[in-house]
């Protein structure tokens, strides 16, 4: 595939609704790679940012926040049988347009399960219920009456979503490199029997965003190269991670869901408080934060191998975030305040002069130690691949491009996580888009170096326990 080519035919309508980076990032992708024209697109989001490049390539632009009483009458002017709801949007319960889609006959992609505004920190709740967990449980529940309905791809931008194709393509990478004789697999239990027989125990989505700007981030600033929202809400929910066979006990803030599919755990702090070590090529050991993703959860269960009712392997998975210089700034000071929210916020794009987005994944614990599998995008190479993107946006945007393809082509797969998908065929269309696409092995392990200064409290007979992963 090129950059310039249309891959698919869509004779509908499709609403973007949110319109922040990464909605202005998808937007030449969609017009580039499905045959379709401006006027077939619409967009419903809830502030005036963009609207000047919806306006660029001919776009319908509406400025209306969706909330709980007015969603259905919005939209329902704008989707029918054979449409396409691109959820790009902070705030807006996924669930509810997913069922709204379903109801309409129309297709639907989301990057991420949104709650309605304020459920990420509606402290009502428990820690368990405003998590990533319980909002992929109240979207999976209806997987089984929505089948051979209306196709519906959930979380499927770069992570959560493309990580899950390149775990995938790293288990085939790693099997081959090892002498292990296999086809690919091409169900559930084939990708979870290859995982357990390569010896897999801990995965993370290890990822360094190295992307500098030439404005200093400001007191009272919160920067950030992809949505501050986004981050922020995820940031405030609790710590997760998938669960692996292989933990000897469960850190002493750890704690189990008391209903779904018991594949992961959730600490009892928030993830923008929560480091752990981990390895990318470039930056070589780093600390990341344990910010809660939904790949964390799933990854962990389409892995599981189960003997009847009890699970004989299952990976530990998660994801380790460090994001650009200024977020750690903005971080650190969003955490001083108490988790208060800086006054005003910036989001990194023209502004850029130098740096990459580093994003993979970290499969450990197999014979060859780590291996890293993923894309080295810089800023200048998202450039001139696409406008309207940095190399954080344009991962994110390639990825759901492919998710939308994907969907229009099986239009009657229901609800869908991204392990479902075909990754050769997701790979196929985001690729190009995607900078270097690498794999590298290591022999890092968390208990590097360790101990050196100061003594600490490690498990020396096995370095692929969380305990040694977490920085405290």
């Amino acid at each position: 595939m090129t950059t310039t080519s249309p891959i698919v035919k869509f004779a509908g309508r499709l609403v973007i609704v949110g319109f922040g980076s990464i909605g202005q990032g998808i937007l030449p992708l969609l017009l580039r790679h499905i045959d379709m024209k401006p006027e077939q697109i619409s967009v419903v989001t809830a502030e005036d940012r963009g609207k000047t490049e919806a306006e660029e390539y001919g776009i319908k632009f509406h400025r209306i926040p969706l909330t709980r009483d007015n969603f259905r009458s919005v939209l329902d002017p704008m989707v029918g049988e054979g449409d396409f709801v691109l959820n790009l949007s902070v705030d807006v319960s996924s669930l509810a347009l997913i069922k709204f889609c379903h109801t309409r006959g129309a297709l639907y992609l989301d990057s991420c399960i949104e709650p309605w505004a304020g459920g990420y920190t509606d402290t009502s709740l428990s820690p368990s219920l405003r998590s990533n967990y319980a909002l992929r449980e109240s979207v999976l529940q209806h997987k089984g009456g929505y089948a051979n309905g209306p196709t519906a791809v959930i979380t499927h931008g770069a992570n959560p979503g493309l990580v899950s194709h390149f775990v995938k393509q790293a288990l085939l990478n790693i099997a081959a490199d090892t002498g292990l004789d296999i086809k690919t697999p091409r169900t559930r239990n084939g990708w979870a029997d290859l995982a357990r027989t390569l010896g897999v125990k801990a995965i993370h989505v290890a990822e360094r965003d190295t992307q500098v700007s030439n404005v200093p981030k400001k007191r009272g600033e919160f920067v950030n190269t992809w949505s501050i929202d986004g981050f922020v809400g995820e940031g405030c929910q609790p710590a997760e991670l998938g669960w692996g066979t292989h933990e000897k006990g469960l850190p002493p803030d750890g704690r189990r869901h008391e209903f779904g599919c018991d594949a992961a755990i959730y600490l009892m702090r928030p993830g923008a408080g929560t480091r752990v070590r981990t390895w990318t090529p470039k930056e070589g050991p780093l600390h990341g934060f344990l910010i809660t993703h939904s790949e964390a959860i799933s990854i962990a269960d389409y892995l599981t191998v189960w003997d009847r009712t009890s699970v004989r392997y299952r990976p530990t998975v998660h994801y380790a975030y460090h994001p650009c210089d200024d977020a750690i700034l903005s971080l650190h000071e969003f955490a001083g305040k108490t988790w208060a929210m800086q006054p005003e916020k910036r989001l990194m794009m023209d502004e850029i002069i130098g740096g990459i987005d580093e994003l993979g994944v970290l499969l450990m614990g197999h014979a060859k130690g780590a291996y890293w599998f993923g894309s080295q995008l810089s800023i200048q190479q998202a450039r001139e691949l696409c406008p309207h993107n940095n190399a954080t946006s344009l991962q994110v945007t390639a990825a759901a491009l492919a998710g939308v393809i994907w969907a229009i082509e099986n239009p009657k797969a229901g609800i869908v996580e991204p392990e479902e998908l075909n990754h050769e065929r997701v790979l196929e269309i985001a690729a190009p888009y995607l900078g270097k696409l690498t794999g590298s092995y290591s022999d890092w392990t968390p208990l590097h170096n360790r101990g050196v200064l100061f003594p600490e409290d490690v498990d020396t007979t096995d370095p692929w326990q969380f305990k040694n992963f977490r920085v405290v």
